[in-house]
């Protein structure tokens, strides 16, 4: 696709339509490539799409793929608030590797797709207000099938299929990572840090169930119970997501960049006294602190790489901020991108984002890799939209359901540094997987203590880079 060759023009459509983000995205489900964004996507509101015009060659470097976009015609951008299409999908953990040189990793019980692109010169776009509205990127002699695409998304949302019957994942269990392992691995990152090998590496597990329903019901059913601002599914034929993810890995709106890095996490109580004083000790936790400022600074030195010479600022304080089951420091880093600086140079300096990896990051990624027992896929990379209209917006693939050959799977984890003790970062995965797996009407098995015992192979340690 070249935007010299093929320039487009914004068409919005108001819809008689009073659907709600969840019912729109089942009318389409069953429609091929479905996907669904809702939340604080483009402002707030919900995109939802099916039927992409592209799907990008598995071959084809993503990064770039995100610059191959159409030019917009006679600066039809809707005052920034429309979407109209572009680029949807997701960069899995993994493409880490193209950027930088690093291990092959654990195994893969369940390989997804690296990444996952698809064009889309149409979506449903629930804005702010309250109102859906047909958007689509018309192109030269494309107004045919626009018009076309029109009249079945009226009848698909007209004539949406009955609600099936939802039969809920069974518990999620530890998959090859036990109790006693994560411990270990947290004991050995530790030790690692200690040697000055890394100041932080963010180890994670992986909780597991049979499971072959549909992602898209998933997204559903747990927008039931809760509403994270990045929320996403997309489903494919060589598996899906649905993700919950309450953190902004990057905003792009022309050259002004902004990130959201989270870092730092307590559990949450609904009664009030008790929810301040656990702001209380968030905010005053050294270990808490140690892993936000370094992760901040990361995102600085990474977005420093593309951005204008003195434009990158960060919050003097970061925010506390109510997620499901528990409360996070986050902050907000915003840069202004040096004159022809693209979406793939913007990723290159970046990606996997910096409060998923560690400080530093290469290495810390190398330690991961050398730590946690089975290989990310989607889970600690990116989701989310590139458009000529709307800009880029990528999450961070936190709290996200992968699901892939029968099996449903979640990553959770946390970021290790040197005062970290071992039992209650096992505790905060715990405690950031078992809300997400309650809102899909699932739990947590219960986790018994492993009686195996677990010897690491000794790796030599490397100075700090």
């Amino acid at each position: 696709m070249s935007a010299s060759i093929q320039p487009v023009t914004l068409q919005r459509v108001p819809l008689d339509c009073r659907l709600s983000p969840r019912d729109a995205l089942r009318a389409i489900s069953d429609r091929p490539w479905p996907f669904a964004l809702t939340g604080s996507w483009a402002g707030g509101g919900a995109v939802v799409g099916s039927d992409p015009l592209l799907i990008a060659d598995a071959g084809a470097d993503p990064f770039s793929t995100l610059d191959a976009l159409p030019e917009l015609r006679d600066d039809t951008r809707d005052g920034e608030l429309a979407v109209g299409g572009g680029w949807f999908g997701w960069l899995g953990y993994r493409l880490g590797a193209r950027i930088e040189s690093l291990p092959a990793g654990p195994p893969r019980p369940v390989p997804l797709p690296d990444f996952h692109l698809a064009y889309y010169d149409h979506v449903l776009h629930l804005d702010r207000s309250g109102q859906w509205w047909f958007e689509a990127l018309v192109g030269a002699g494309g107004e045919g099938r626009i018009a076309r695409r029109l009249q079945e998304i009226r009848f698909l949302l007209a004539n949406r299929r009955p609600r099936e019957r939802y039969v809920a994942p069974e518990p999620f269990r530890l998959g090859a990572t036990g109790r006693e392992d994560h411990l270990a691995a947290v004991r050995e990152c530790r030790e690692r840090i200690v040697a000055g090998e890394i100041y932080q590496a963010n180890i994670c597990l992986r909780l597991q169930t049979r499971w072959d329903g549909s992602v898209m019901e998933l997204l559903a059913q747990a927008l039931d119970r809760i509403d994270p601002p990045f929320a996403a599914a997309f489903q494919t034929p060589e598996g899906g997501i649905a993700s919950l993810s309450p953190e902004l890995f990057l905003r792009r709106v022309n050259g002004a960049v902004t990130t959201a890095p989270i870092k730092g996490t307590i559990q949450r109580s609904h009664d009030p006294r008790r929810a301040q004083e656990a702001v209380d000790r968030l905010r005053g936790s050294t270990k808490d602190a140690a892993e936000h400022v370094m992760i901040v600074d990361l995102m600085r030195n990474d977005l420093g790489r593309v951005c204008a010479y003195g434009t990158i600022e960060a919050d003097r304080m970061p925010e506390a901020e109510p997620h499901p089951g528990v409360w996070h420091l986050v902050s907000r880093v915003r840069g202004q991108l040096r004159p022809g600086v693209g979406n793939g140079d913007l990723l290159r300096a970046s990606f996997p984002p910096g409060s998923v990896t560690g400080a530093p990051k290469v290495q810390a990624m190398r330690v991961i890799s050398e730590l946690e027992s089975t290989g990310r896929e989607v889970y600690t990379g990116a989701i989310g939209f590139a458009s000529p209209v709307a800009g880029l917006e990528l999450s961070v693939a936190i709290r996200t359901f992968e699901l892939g050959d029968g099996v449903l799977w979640v990553g959770a984890g946390g970021g290790i540094v040197a005062d970290s003790d071992p039992e209650r970062e096992f505790d905060e995965a715990l405690a950031k997987a078992r809300p997400l797996t309650r809102a899909i009407g699932s739990d947590l098995a219960p986790t018994k203590t492993d009686p195996r015992p677990v010897t690491r192979p000794r790796v030599a340690t490397a100075g700090g880079a």
